[in-house]
């Protein structure tokens, strides 16, 4: 059925590389071609939906501030539009005009013809421009929803004691009561706007609730401070936590569904001077099934990176700050590596995301059981791969690197701001450098930035600013694709959906280890790299902003050190 996607190639919208790109991510992530080209940014998803309505003979429509009146919406009832993505937008004598994104799908048109007895014609827009249309006509959105229950709430409405939470730990809850129905509430509103966190803060007279999307916390409806200890008590049951332990620190998971997805919730409370504050960490399953062609790579840093993973033994450091997509880019090494004739050990601190066929430990600080140990104990298991969640003292560095000299290929990560910079930072921590300079095959730093918004991006060119600080010539403003966001309902008015990794791959070679060897200055062995062809952060952020995947602002800011 993807024939017809051929036309965004033979007209020059995309590359034949890119295409594949996206037959890959959509096998592995269980989603149409269209959609992955879509996500990866590479074609509008209004432009893709008139090319195929063009391609199969359906006319376009587009939803975007359309009102359609109550008489047609009613037609088909909220919960089938929802369910098939689909919506009634006019009537045409007897006929009923239903905007459908995919109009292949056969099963959804015959269950629409039963269900309204009527002919139907069928005209095409995006899913995003459907699902959006379905919230603005079928009642209150989710954060309505929200925003009503907390101020209907009344005293005797939000008292949760101690005897009903020990019985809904049983089983026994009313999935109808106010604040469960909040909670539930704050968690889905949280995923569907793609967040990756859910901050709940006490202050002296307020909660405040904070999601966090695509790197930047943006505040949500604040609920009265008298609702915190009913907040407080429902998280502490769905995470499985003592609900009387109010002065220490609490560690916990929930795990729930959205529609066919499995998420899975870190939950970490934290007392403060005006309660407990919960962050609630969404894991997404999908996020480490996305594959390495589909991390973003360049063509010779995914060759790199492929050559790199399939040796034998040494060690590969992964580097960036906490939330820069490092647990994503190594989990989808594993995952290339987790074959029948291969054994994978993991240590983890904690265990984010439940890998089938690997062998994964968590780290126990309580018992001794910390990264070293682990390492100790593993290497009797005879694993061909290793994966150190993160190196943090000299013991777990000399053991890893002790590992890596035994014939072990060992995954780690370290915080460092740049690739070169690690081979210091490993030094300084009492590793010695001749087992720095004979271990370590390459060093991989990376950083998330913002995509331009699929759909309100529009071109624009860069300032004499822009094009003074990033000494840009006159071919590449001509030859590239520069994009910004204007701001849509979509995108929050931020301009940007989703974020993409940068990277900056350093391989070891002869003149680096001796660089190692003799422990030299970060900033010699940065400059020696670069003379080897290594590519910086904010080369790979610049080429994609030539790309038009993202802008030259989100470029700017890495090159100033934001994250």
């Amino acid at each position: 059925m993807e024939d017809w996607l051929q036309r965004f190639v033979d007209d020059g919208t995309i590359g034949e590389s890119q295409l594949e790109e996206a037959r890959s991510m959509a096998a592995s992530l269980g989603i149409t071609v269209e959609d992955a080209l879509v996500r990866l940014g590479y074609i509008n998803g209004a432009d893709l939906g008139k090319a195929q309505a063009a391609a199969f003979g359906y006319e376009f429509v587009d939803l975007e501030g359309m009102q359609i009146p109550n008489s047609i919406i009613e037609l088909i009832t909220e919960s089938m539009a929802r369910e098939n993505i689909v919506i009634a937008t006019d009537l045409e004598g007897e006929k009923v005009v239903v905007a459908m994104h995919n109009p292949n799908n056969l099963e959804v048109l015959d269950k629409l013809q039963f269900v309204l007895n009527r002919d139907i014609k069928v005209v095409m827009a995006p899913m995003e421009s459907i699902q959006g249309a379905i919230n603005r006509h079928y009642g209150q959105t989710e954060t309505e929803s929200v925003d009503t229950m907390i101020s209907e709430f009344t005293e005797t409405e939000i008292e949760f004691t101690e005897t009903e939470a020990k019985a809904a730990q049983k089983g026994d809850e009313d999935d109808s009561a106010p604040i469960i129905r909040l909670v539930n509430l704050i968690i889905s509103e949280a995923m569907q706007m793609r967040a990756s966190d859910i901050h709940v803060e006490p202050f002296e007279d307020r909660v405040r609730i904070r999601y966090r999307i695509d790197g930047s916390l943006i505040e949500r409806d604040s609920p009265p401070k008298r609702l915190l200890g009913a907040i407080l008590s429902r998280i502490k049951i769905m995470a499985s936590m003592d609900i009387s332990e109010k002065r220490r620190p609490q560690d916990g998971r929930i795990k729930t569904r959205m529609g066919a997805k499995e998420f899975d919730l870190r939950v970490s409370i934290l007392p403060t001077n005006h309660g407990q504050a919960v962050v609630m960490r969404i894991l997404d399953r999908d996020n480490i099934k996305i594959g390495i062609r589909n991390l973003g790579f360049s063509d010779e840093n995914y060759r790199t990176f492929q050559n790199i993973i399939r040796r034998p033994n040494g060690i590969f450091l992964v580097t960036g700050p906490t939330g820069s997509g490092k647990t994503t880019t190594l989990y989808s090494a594993l995952g290339e590596l987790n074959r029948p004739d291969r054994k994978i050990i993991t240590a983890e601190d904690p265990v984010e995301y439940y890998l089938p066929g690997i062998n994964q430990v968590e780290v126990k600080h309580s018992i001794g059981f910390d990264f070293a140990k682990i390492i100790k104990s593993m290497l009797r298991q005879a694993p061909n791969v290793i994966l150190v969640g993160e190196i943090r003292d000299t013991e777990t560095g000399e053991m890893a690197v002790q590992a890596s000299l035994t014939g072990h290929l060992v995954f780690s990560t370290l915080h460092t701001n740049d690739a070169p910079g690690s081979i210091t930072r490993l030094i300084d921590m009492g590793v010695q450098p001749f087992l720095v300079a004979s271990s370590l095959m390459a060093v991989m730093a990376q950083r998330l930035v913002k995509v331009v918004c699929a759909k309100c991006r529009e071109p624009y060119q860069p300032t004499p600013e822009e094009i003074d600080y990033f000494e840009l010539s006159d071919e590449e403003l001509e030859e590239s694709e520069w994009v910004r966001g204007r701001g849509c309902a979509s995108c929050q008015h931020s301009g940007y959906s989703g974020r993409r990794a940068v990277f900056e791959l350093m391989t070891m070679n002869s003149t680096l280890r001796e660089m190692a060897f003799n422990s030299e200055p970060t900033q010699n062995i940065r400059r020696q790299a670069r003379l080897f062809g290594m590519r910086t952060l904010v080369d790979d952020a610049k080429d994609k902003a030539m790309a038009g995947l993202t802008s030259l602002q989100e470029v700017y800011k890495l090159s100033k050190g934001g994250h």
